[in-house]
Formats: C-alpha cells, structure tokens, sequence
C-alpha cells in the first residue's frame, strides 16, 4: 500500500508558494524544526538534520507550517512571553498540522487504501505513528468517541473505522 501523494513535496511547494523559506542544519537540544519570521527576512523553517525519515520531516514541517500560518509575536527570543501563551500557539500549530496531514478525509482515504492499523495509516498518510495517535487523541477532545464522516463512522477511542451502510 503506497500514499500517492508526495506530502513532503506538497508542503514544500506550499512553502515556497509562500515565500517561506526552508532549510536543513544542526538544531540545539533535540529541536526537530523552528519556525522564525521578523521584520526584515522571509520566513524560516528550519529542519534538523536528525529527522531521518519522510515521515518525520513531513510531521515537522507541518507544524512549523502551522505556526506560519496561526502564530504571533516571536515566542523563540522574547522572555517576556507568557508560557501559557506559548503552549497555546503550540497547540493550534499542531492542531493545524494535525488537520492538515492526518484529516477525517485522509484517514477515510487510508481506509479505503486498506490501512487496517496505525502502522500501515501512518505509512499511507507519510506521518509518523506518533503524530498519528496524536491526532486520534486530539479529534477525540474535539469531537468525543467517534465521528460520523459521510458512509464512515471514525472511532477515536479506541481506534477504529467503519462503513456505515
């Protein structure tokens, strides 16, 4: 079973569509990606060369992309910034990842691929399992159980999908 999307190459063509610039170096303390803007460059997401995977970069991308997308204010050298501001930004960057790499639709598509389990979701979806069960946990805060999508009901907890007929 293979994705046919090339998702790392559909974000970094969204990225460059945006002018965010993307490059790869050596992050501090187990960082897996940074997202910077200011006033006087382009936007930077920056990937660790340790992401060894498709998949992880793919994950990583994607939230930086999320916080492009969703953030304010510069959370990386400002100390006057609140942590609970921060951890909310943090939040609805992954929660925008989330949505964006692992949607009630693409799960359906994996479904329909044959994904019967987490390993052979997140090798379709091109995420790590992680970010997979992330995304279970998170549509599970946001929608409970499960979640009638079309002819399928998508079961959060605990996992699972089925045809509605």
């Amino acid at each position: 079973m293979k994705n046919r999307l090339a998702r790392i190459e559909e974000l970094l063509d969204e990225c460059n569509q945006s002018k965010v610039i993307v490059e790869y170096g050596n992050l501090p303390n187990n960082i897996n990606a940074i997202f910077y803007k200011d006033c006087d460059t382009y936007p930077v997401i920056a990937l660790s060369q340790t992401l060894k995977t498709q998949a992880e970069q793919c994950c990583a991308l994607a939230e930086e992309l999320g916080h492009y997308y969703t953030s304010y204010g510069n959370l990386l050298t400002d100390s006057n910034v609140d942590k609970t501001i921060i951890a909310k930004q943090e939040y609805i960057a992954k929660k925008w990842a989330v949505q964006r790499l692992v949607s009630l639709r693409n799960i359906i598509k994996a479904y329909k691929a044959g994904a019967r389990n987490f390993y052979e979701m997140a090798e379709y979806l091109d995420v790590t399992e992680e970010f997979l069960r992330e995304a279970f946990r998170k549509y599970n805060a946001m929608y409970g159980k499960y979640k009638v999508y079309g002819k399928y009901i998508i079961y959060f907890d605990p996992p699972g999908i089925y045809k509605n007929v």
